[in-house]
């Protein structure tokens, strides 16, 4: 996400010839696009993807099970 948000800023800056980007090449801007599709590559070919959404997903669930049991009065475990 990092590289997408870096390469349309370098590509409004570029576009409009302001900041560090203003003399570079268009290959320079270019390459953080591909840099994005890259990193989307590996991360979903690697499952790193997939890791977080269940990551949050585990997360979400224990969050309402603890808020379930302290609403019945059962106390729950810090670890």
């Amino acid at each position: 996400m990092y590289f997408l948000i870096a390469g349309v800023v370098a590509l409004i800056w570029n576009y409009w010839r302001i900041g560090l980007v203003a003399d570079s090449s268009w290959w320079w801007v270019m390459a953080l696009f591909a840099l994005a599709v890259a990193w989307w590559s590996f991360a979903d070919s690697s499952g790193y993807t997939k890791r977080k959404e269940m990551e949050k997903m585990d997360a979400k669930k224990q969050a309402r099970l603890d808020r379930q049991k302290e609403s019945l009065g059962i106390r729950t475990r810090k670890r």
